[in-house]
């Protein structure tokens, strides 16, 4: 069982997500300060730390400073839990050395998948550091071999940026200057047309690669880009990437096929775009933003429905009414802006 020690001075905060953590079969140790806090990790050595930032003697910044300066703590995986939201804070957290930023209130998903997530890297890690050196533990340009090492890579050295929901990553002729790793979140390609309507082209979820125009010319970002929800991403600038695929051929090969998977599923949305029924087109978006967003295809979809009409290719009144149908069909269910799937085989068939 894996021991998690929590860091709050709240004390119902406290006592509340120590219950839910235990309830998901962790071990849970709590520290009602940083002060106590710090000198309980280094007594009981947690798999990891969940520490709030505003406390009473030393805060949430001071813990992980103090961990960082011991050898037996320094990798303990570190998620801040605050309420303070402004980029400057998280922006300071990250730089300190945190492994991630939940911000309150948050619910139960969002904290045990930040866990999960930060205990399966820092067991990755752990074994790399049992076979080499401090140094050599985090891969260099010269190890790299596949493209899950590049995503790797970028974890640990790309630059972090956080875009809430429906903000500009980037716009049509912009430089690119960077390539993307989806660290939370859902992105969309999109265009627009002479007038003024707009065609979502791609949809980037976690883990995805995305701005790659090209990865040696200076050639600008054919689309722009946005954050469908909000959004955290890695980033590498676009001469860093050139250098890292001069030394590392065969990861060089696997983002050829990347492309190639990315081209073909480009290709197969035009043609069901130009062929397709409405009612297909329609099946097709539903299933299509359910894989991307959620983690299980038949939780509610929170998107617009003019997104959902953009990347079906048809127009949003037309997209409205097919909805409507198949809200009376039984296959989805319509609460304000969410849409659930409720039949997703017969979903499916149609598509």
């Amino acid at each position: 069982m894996k021991k998690i020690l929590l860091i709050e001075d709240d004390t119902v905060l406290r006592e509340n997500t120590a219950e839910l953590l235990e309830l998901s079969n962790y071990s849970v140790i709590t520290a009602p300060n940083g002060s106590v806090g710090l000198n309980t990790a280094k007594e009981n050595l947690p798999d990891i730390i969940v520490c709030d930032i505003m406390m009473p003697e030393l805060d949430g910044y001071g813990v992980l400073q103090g961990l960082s300066k011991s050898e037996t703590t320094k990798y303990i995986p570190f998620i801040f839990l605050s309420a303070k939201t402004e980029r400057k804070d998280v922006r300071k957290g990250m730089d300190l050395g945190a492994d991630d930023y939940i911000t309150k209130p948050f619910n139960e998903a969002e904290l045990i998948s930040a866990i999960e997530s930060r205990l399966a890297k820092a067991a990755i890690l752990k074994e790399e550091r049992a076979n080499y050196t401090e140094e050599s533990s985090i891969p260099s340009q010269d190890e790299l071999k596949t493209l899950n090492d590049l995503k790797n890579y970028l974890d640990d050295n790309g630059k972090i940026f956080k875009y809430a929901k429906g903000d500009l990553i980037y716009s049509e002729g912009d430089n690119s200057n960077y390539i993307y790793l989806v660290r939370k979140g859902v992105v969309k390609n999109h265009k627009f047309d002479e007038d003024g309507k707009e065609l979502i082209t791609a949809l980037f979820k976690e883990d995805d690669l995305f701005g790659y125009t090209t990865f040696i010319q200076n050639i600008a970002y054919q689309e722009s880009a946005t954050a469908i929800n909000n959004v955290e991403l890695i980033g590498i600038s676009k001469t860093d990437l050139n250098d890292i695929l001069e030394n590392n051929h065969k990861v060089s090969l696997e983002l050829i096929e990347l492309l190639a998977e990315n081209l073909s599923s480009t290709k197969e949305q035009l043609l069901q775009m130009a062929y397709s029924s409405v009612n297909k087109k329609t099946a097709a978006t539903i299933i299509r933003f359910a894989e991307k967003i959620n983690r299980k295809p038949n939780d509610p979809i929170k998107i617009s429905r003019n997104d959902l009409a953009s990347v079906a290719g048809v127009a949003s009144e037309t997209f409205i009414r097919t909805l409507s149908k198949f809200k009376n069909d039984g296959l989805i269910e319509i609460e304000g802006r969410n849409i659930k799937v409720l039949n997703l085989d017969k979903l499916k068939q149609i598509y």
